[in-house]
């Protein structure tokens, strides 16, 4: 697959071999399903708690005598059928993450990489540096090429500058080559790579 490369200022500058194992594959929705699945469930903090039985501050003296109520028996009003009781089977802190091997997962980034090229949302850029941290410069270039939602993934380091720039404007992310990931490419609109991102990616995947 061949692509046009641009610089940041919209100019041509060239263009690069796409190698088709990473961005012409056929996306397949339940593989990319999976991966986000395992992301979003890793990411989940788990921090969810209830007051059980025990837990709940309450006296421990028997409310009504065992018999002659007419009513069932009962030891403390710790139980869960009464109000301010503790929960039964309640969430607990636990973690939510499941495992998912390290082949699948490179498998579901090659299809997250060829979604955005199918659906042309995939731009190479020739390096995504500048001279000075300015945000209003990198704003212009942006509306001026379109981008709304876009994440840029450079290569093993982003430059300081650009990414000073980008952290200020809405709807630009940035990372470097090895947090790439299934889930950041597919909630934006646009996929932009540089020269150096894509030959890590390909270095990474193959």
């Amino acid at each position: 697959m061949k692509l046009d490369v641009i610089t940041l200022d919209g100019g041509k500058a060239g263009s690069i071999d796409l190698d088709d194992a990473l961005f012409g594959l056929e996306p397949r929705a339940d593989i990319l399903h999976r991966v986000v699945r395992w992301q979003r469930a890793k990411a989940q903090q788990g921090t969810h708690s209830v007051l059980g039985k025990s837990d709940v501050s309450y006296s421990t003296k028997k409310i009504y005598r065992q018999k002659g109520t007419g009513g069932a028996r009962h030891g403390s009003k710790k139980a869960p059928i009464f109000r301010h009781g503790g929960v039964y089977k309640g969430p607990t802190p636990r973690s939510h993450a499941h495992d998912l091997t390290k082949k699948f997962r490179a498998l579901g980034l090659r299809h997250a990489l060829s979604a955005k090229a199918k659906a042309g949302n995939l731009v190479v850029l020739d390096a995504a540096d500048m001279a000075e941290a300015k945000t209003k410069l990198l704003a212009k270039a942006a509306k001026e090429l379109g981008w709304k939602k876009v994440l840029v993934i450079d290569g093993s380091a982003v430059d300081e500058n650009f990414a000073k720039a980008a952290r200020n404007i809405e709807g630009i992310d940035v990372l470097p080559s090895m947090g790439a990931n299934v889930y950041d490419i597919l909630k934006r609109e646009t996929l932009v790579l540089t020269k150096a991102g894509v030959e890590a990616l390909e270095a990474r995947l193959k």
